[in-house]
C-alpha cells in the first residue's frame, strides 16, 4: 500500500506537469486539497531528487525539472516511500536478507514477492506524468 504522502506527491506532479509557468505551493495545495505544509515537504523531496525545480519571487513556484515523459510513477514512489518491494529480500534498490530467513535461494515467499515486485515495477515504471489523467479512469481525476 502506498502512503498518503505518495498519493499527494503523484497528485502534485500531475498538477505541475502540464504547466509552462511556475505554480506556487499554495495553488497546488488548493487545487489538489493537499495540506500546504505537507505539500511543501513533499516538493522539497521531489526537488532534491531532481524532478521539480523552484523559483522564488512574485512569479515563482514549481515546474518540472525534467520532461514529464521522463518521470515515472515508480521514480516518485521510490523517492517518497522507498523501495517498491513488499519485503527487503525482494528489493532491487535496498536488498537485505530477512532476519528470520532460513535460505534466501529456496524461500518460496521471496520468490512470490520477487514476482510481485517485478509486476508492480513494470506497471509503475511505464506510467509517466505526461499522460492525461482525466482520460484514464485508472488514474482518476
Amino acid at each position: 500500500m502506498i502512503s498518503q504522502r505518495a498519493r499527494y506527491a503523484i497528485r502534485a506532479m500531475f498538477n505541475i506537469a502540464p504547466r509552462t509557468i511556475p505554480v506556487s505551493a499554495s495553488v497546488i495545495s488548493d487545487e489538489e486539497a493537499i495540506p500546504k505544509k505537507f505539500l511543501e515537504a513533499i516538493l522539497a523531496e521531489l526537488k532534491q531528487a531532481g524532478f521539480v525545480s523552484s523559483s522564488r519571487g512574485k512569479n515563482g513556484g514549481y515546474l518540472l525539472a525534467l520532461p514529464a515523459s521522463e518521470i515515472s510513477f515508480a521514480d516518485v514512489l521510490r523517492v517518497v516511500d522507498g523501495p517498491l518491494a513488499l519485503a527487503p529480500c525482494a528489493s532491487r534498490t535496498a536488498y537485505r536478507r530477512c532476519d528470520d530467513c532460513r535460505d534466501v535461494e529456496t524461500c518460496e515467499t521471496r520468490k512470490a514477492l520477487l514476482r510481485v515486485r517485478d509486476a508492480t515495477a513494470e506497471i509503475l515504471e511505464n506510467r509517466r506524468f505526461d499522460e492525461i489523467r482525466a482520460a484514464d479512469p485508472v488514474a482518476g481525476p
